[in-house]
């Protein structure tokens, strides 16, 4: 039985407590946050205990812990959480800084404990069936790959003031799937992005419409489309075409019932957010990182996972601004 506790209590820290109720070979065993009222609510709503940060940290009933706290603080979380010989699970971005990602990379590496970056995505049942058959060799050799993904709404404004941008934020996650579905590293990107959404974004210095195209060594192409505003729900769509035929996700609706008359086809919208869509995946994925730590192996996407996804992120924030492709330096 692995005893986990989480660093931090807001949305998704109660996701990840939510997952860790569901899987038998582990224990929520207490909770942490900044806002002690916070820690409150969640550990009353999970019938566990509420601790300071330290509690956990060095907590001796403590196996491993979940760094869902907000972003600037998991720097000096996880190096706090290394110091303690715990296993960690830390949300993405490990740090909004690739040096300080390096930095902790070789923290993690000196004091031997696992590492895993949340990067949910790949654990969705529906992408992953579509890489398990693309690594089966179902459609021959990769040639491009197409993501969309469109927020229903952009997040409050106080969040993207500290949330580094559209492609450390959100776009990060489709470069880490890019890299999963892709079996290569993008060599180069060339990234454009408007505010068409909310005039407040384009004031703040960030965009809040997106695109990006992203080339291998070999030649393969992925093209990232990427918007803050989706009337129909959650738009979240994946394509693979290979030599050998395609593989694609469509949306996952709010139902499967769909309707025909006179006046044509009609299907419910998409999922209403990230939470109903990927809900499955986020307990797949805590359900690895629990089943590494009981067999001693590496949880993927590890750190390194995590710093090639921001340097792509940084990689796309220059070709931005420069208006040109940019070479992407791993």
């Amino acid at each position: 039985m692995i005893r986990v506790g989480i660093l931090g209590c807001g949305r998704i820290g109660n996701v990840h407590a939510t997952s860790l109720l569901q899987i038998q070979s582990a224990k929520l065993v207490a909770v942490a946050d900044a806002v002690p009222e916070a820690a409150s609510v969640c550990a009353k709503r999970f019938n566990v205990e509420a601790r300071t940060i330290d509690g956990i940290i060095h907590g001796a009933d403590i196996d491993a812990v979940i760094i869902a706290s907000p972003s600037p603080t998991h720097f000096d979380l996880i190096h706090a959480v290394a110091g303690s010989k715990k296993p960690i699970f830390c949300e993405k971005p490990i740090d909004m800084s690739s040096e300080r990602v390096r930095t902790c990379i070789a923290t993690v590496e000196a004091a031997g404990v696992p590492f895993m970056t949340g990067f949910n995505q790949r654990f969705d049942p529906h992408f992953g069936a579509l890489q398990q058959r693309l690594a089966s060799g179902e459609i021959g050799n990769v040639e491009t790959v197409t993501i969309t993904s469109r927020d229903p709404a952009p997040p409050p404004i106080e969040y993207l003031k500290g949330s580094g941008g559209i492609f450390r934020d959100m776009m990060i996650h489709d470069f880490d799937l890019a890299r999963f579905l892709l079996g290569e590293n993008p060599i180069r990107i060339f990234a454009t992005g408007s505010a068409l959404v909310d005039p407040a974004i384009r004031d703040m210095g960030d965009v809040d419409t997106a695109v990006a195209i992203l080339t291998t060594k070999s030649g393969k192409i992925c093209q990232i489309s990427n918007s803050r505003r989706a009337t129909y729900g959650y738009d979240q769509r994946l394509e693979v075409h290979g030599s050998e035929g395609m593989l694609r996700v469509s949306n996952v609706h709010e139902s499967l019932v769909e309707s025909a008359t006179h006046n044509g086809f009609t299907m419910p919208v998409a999922k209403p957010f990230f939470l109903e869509r990927f809900g499955p995946a986020y307990l797949a994925e805590m359900q690895h990182f629990i089943n590494c730590i009981n067999a001693g192996t590496a949880p993927t996407p590890n750190a390194n996972d995590g710093l090639c996804a921001q340097l792509i992120a940084d990689a796309a924030n220059e070709s931005l601004a420069r208006g040109e492709p940019v070479d992407i330096n791993y």
